[in-house]
């Protein structure tokens, strides 16, 4: 008999927290007993998982004794404090938050790209940026086959990556749109910034806040995380993140230049056929391409509109869209436990 684990969730009730569960059961995870951790204020609720119902418990360093595996999504300074404690009482933490992605100590690992860098953990392995994942998950058997020199990405990214809030004000701004411009806006593109934007029937080029350089921290995470989930420091990569009136669903404009002479479209869409997790829809003539509506609720990137530059003979662009809150932040959160219990290290 395999073995079954003690797990815990950390952020059970929001929306990744929620994708986290239905993952769990869906893939039939192997499951001895399981407890759902959150702040005081929301413990004692009553939550349904697997048909049973279990009482919401507080989060607190204690409440990881005996954890396995810990999933962690509920903010950076709830995995900042509690990560660590989780750790130091023997858990795996998987952490879906920004806390750690850059800690040169701990692996940030998407399973298909640099699952070898599971064995590198010290108690903790990062979950990265939804967008960079996706992206990845195409760049790595490129990269592999091809050599990878430069990649420029505009990100369309969907309401949900910024939480519940942000898609009821997507929808309530939708309904009383067509009664006045002046809808309400209170979430997007920060929520607590000065100003905010209305997102029915517009698109906000800032994901987070501006940092000194000009780019968005939403910007500077899929550049950094690029390059150490590759292992490519010295990658050529820039970014432009924006969000539109989409609910779920990231979609990616994607340049890539290759080292390889002579690579055709042909070679591209062949290697990414074969990729584990991706998910090729490319026909143009019967306009046959990725869609966030689509995607959504599907496992797989989808990678289309592969094409060749026409006017840098190593350049190629793609159209790449993931469900977020699943391949981008769930899904790929209980992926890698699955890698570590097949690897044998947990």
């Amino acid at each position: 008999m395999s073995k079954k684990y003690i797990v815990a969730v950390v952020g059970a009730t929001g929306a990744v927290g929620q994708k986290m569960m239905e993952q769990l059961v869906k893939r039939d995870f192997p499951i001895q007993h399981i407890k759902f951790l959150a702040s005081a204020r929301s413990a004692g609720k009553v939550i349904e998982f697997n048909g049973q119902s279990y009482t919401i418990e507080e989060a607190t360093p204690e409440a990881f004794d005996g954890v396995e595996i810990a999933l962690f999504s509920a903010g950076g300074s709830v995995s900042k404090l509690l990560a660590p404690e989780a750790a130091k009482r023997g858990a795996i933490v998987i952490d879906n938050t920004s806390a750690f992605r850059m800690d040169q100590d701990i692996p940030l690992v998407v399973p298909e790209v640099n699952r070898q860098d599971l064995k590198l953990h010290n108690g903790i392995i990062a979950n990265p940026n939804c967008s960079t994942i996706q992206m990845v998950c195409a760049l790595q058997p490129l990269r592999e086959a091809f050599g990878l020199k430069n990649v420029i990405v505009s990100t369309y990214q969907a309401v949900s990556g910024a939480g519940a809030v942000a898609i009821k004000e997507l929808e309530e701004q939708s309904r009383t749109f067509g009664e006045t411009k002046n809808v309400s806006a209170q979430v997007l593109p920060v929520k607590g910034a000065e100003t905010h934007y209305p997102i029915a029937f517009n698109a906000i080029p800032q994901i987070d806040t501006f940092d000194d350089n000009g780019y968005t921290l939403e910007e500077m995470k899929m550049i950094n995380e690029t390059k150490k989930i590759l292992h490519m420091p010295g990658l050529a990569v820039t970014a432009t993140c924006v969000r539109l009136p989409v609910v779920s669903g990231h979609s990616e404009s994607v340049f890539i230049e290759v080292e390889n002479e002579g690579v055709s479209v042909s070679d591209i869409r062949s290697i990414l056929e074969s990729a584990n997790g991706i998910k090729v829809l490319d026909n143009p003539e019967k306009q046959e391409y990725p869609m966030p509506l689509f995607a959504e609720g599907q496992d797989e990137v989808f990678v289309g509109r592969i094409r060749k530059d026409l006017s840098n003979a190593k350049g190629f662009h793609m159209w790449i869209v993931a469900d977020n809150l699943l391949k981008g932040a769930a899904l790929n959160s209980i992926q890698i436990a699955e890698a570590m219990i097949e690897d044998g290290i947990i």
